[in-house]
């Protein structure tokens, strides 16, 4: 299924007219990908001068969880959802919690479904007060027409869409999505070009993903704090956050040693809650998680 699914927004790099190598736009990597190879994300791959999604379809974990684990706090508050993950991701945090399926899933079993088996999938838990698909765990993003496919199901059926992503997408892409997502949780790693050279991009496509989708769909935010890296960026994001919706649900999660950072401390509690109270001063619905 997935060898035979073409990718949307790419295109034959320019130049060498006899070349095979393309350009993917899905996002603001715009990675060049010769024949045989992926883009930075690792499954976008060049079969032949034909960008193909290669990870259509390849589900990594599947699990009935409540939606505020997502987070989201303020979208039907108490329901359930099923959340489903595959692999890749456009970013790559040293400290990513999922590490396994995001950047080294070569070894990780997988299983091939399909859109209308999620849908099943989400239709059978109903009665458990599931109301949706949550695309999670990796970055969904980059698995583009594999959701959008899932998208177009679930809405018809009634059902929510969920994104747990890292917002790295371009405008074109992000607008076709959003004609079927209910809800978005996005994860802003930081404020500053100093935090995101650390995982690979830039906090301004970030941005750009938060505000676009805030108006057009319920949309919380999540930041992680990791203790030396990015605590004198919250304000920051919080003062930032209000200027485009005072009550924007902003959520605080505490770092954990993982990944490359297994060897860091994780964030003192103290500073957690200095930090809630510096969003505080802008924003009317702080969360703290992962404490």
């Amino acid at each position: 299924m997935a060898e035979s699914v073409e990718a949307k927004f790419w295109s034959q790099s320019k130049g060498n007219k006899e070349s095979k190598d393309i350009t993917c736009q899905l996002c603001p990597h715009y990675c060049l990908i010769p024949v045989g190879a992926a883009g930075r994300c690792g499954v976008r791959t060049n079969i032949d001068g034909v960008l193909i999604a290669s990870s259509y379809g390849k589900i990594t974990s599947i699990a009935l969880d409540p939606i505020e684990k997502k987070p989201l706090y303020e979208f039907y508050p108490g329901s359930k959802i099923v959340s489903i993950g595959s692999i890749g991701c456009n970013l790559h945090c040293p400290f990513c919690q999922n590490h396994t399926i995001s950047m080294e899933y070569k070894n990780i079993k997988t299983d091939m479904l399909t859109p209308q088996s999620i849908l099943e999938i989400a239709k059978q838990y109903i009665p458990d007060n599931n109301i949706g698909v949550a695309y999670t765990y990796n970055e969904p993003l980059i698995g583009f027409e594999f959701i959008l496919d899932c998208f177009k199901l679930i809405r018809k059926a009634g059902l929510k869409n969920i994104l747990v992503t890292n917002g790295y997408i371009n405008k074109a892409p992000l607008e076709e999505l959003l004609t079927c997502v209910d809800a978005m949780n996005i994860d802003i790693k930081g404020n500053t070009k100093r935090t995101y050279d650390i995982v690979g991009g830039t906090p301004e496509h970030v941005k750009s993903t938060i505000e676009a989708s805030s108006r057009v769909c319920h949309v919380e935010v999540t930041t992680l704090v990791i203790p030396g890296e990015n605590e004198d960026e919250i304000e920051g994001i919080a003062k930032w956050l209000a200027e485009i919706d005072s009550k924007i649900p902003y959520h605080l999660s505490g770092f954990f040693p993982r990944y490359k950072y297994k060897d860091q401390n994780p964030t003192p509690i103290e500073t957690m809650y200095k930090l809630y109270d510096v969003a505080k001063k802008y924003l009317s619905n702080v969360y703290l998680g992962n404490m």
